[in-house]
């Protein structure tokens, strides 16, 4: 038996890198099932890497592994379960346009599975605040009220650890980013559990999808 995780890390971007990381992982049993490019920088690359490890084995493991390679560092190791292809925004768009009273379910379930988020909530306002539109199914219960980052103008990464953020989000080592879904009083929330933090890469993405989709979504 074999147990997913995803590793964020960063590594010097030349030559070789990446082929040594997969040694060095593949020596203490670890199958690389999955590469995403995060984002390149001048001489800098992240990368996130799905690996299978046998069961029974310590996470740690990879870490050690990955940052035996000499530059390389590791952001972030978590469980991973998500579906292996990365590039799905113009099938959820597809979904979307193809029901759109259900769009906004279909789009906020769809987000966590392209960008490795653990969940999703749309917030809106009307005359009594800010509420809840739709969230996906691993969505926390936990409610918030009047966010201070809330209308929002453009896609950003929000401070986890900021005042109007729940505890146990904060407990669980939460990344959060947000979008607007075609005006600023309605917005996209994501978070990830335990890491590995949004890159700025990860945050356009997110808002270039938003953007597409809510075109088709209903006022």
């Amino acid at each position: 038996m074999t147990v997913s995780f995803l590793i964020r890390v960063q590594l010097p971007d030349r030559p070789g890198t990446l082929g040594a990381v997969a040694t060095a992982l593949g020596e203490i049993g670890a199958d690389i099932l999955s590469v995403d490019v995060v984002e390149r920088g001048p001489g800098l690359a992240i990368d996130d890497l799905v690996v299978e490890l046998p069961s029974g084995r310590l996470p740690d493991v990879l870490i050690t592994a990955a940052e035996s390679v000499e530059g390389v560092e590791v952001d972030a190791v978590r469980p991973y379960a998500g579906v292996l292809n990365t590039h799905r925004e113009l099938e959820l768009v597809e979904d979307v346009a193809e029901e759109p009273a259900r769009g906004l379910a279909v789009f906020t379930e769809g987000v966590p599975r392209i960008i490795r988020a653990g969940w999703a909530v749309v917030f809106a306002a009307d005359g009594t605040g800010v509420h809840r539109l739709t969230a996906s199914s691993a969505a926390p219960e936990t409610r918030i009220e009047n966010p201070p980052w809330f209308p929002l103008a453009r896609a950003t990464v929000l401070d986890g650890e900021d005042t109007w953020v729940p505890d146990t989000w904060r407990e669980l080592g939460t990344e959060l980013a947000a979008t607007p879904l075609g005006k600023p009083d309605r917005v996209l929330l994501v978070g990830r559990p335990g890491g590995p933090m949004f890159r700025a890469a990860e945050v356009a993405r997110l808002a270039h999808l938003a953007g597409i989709v809510s075109v088709v979504l209903p006022d």
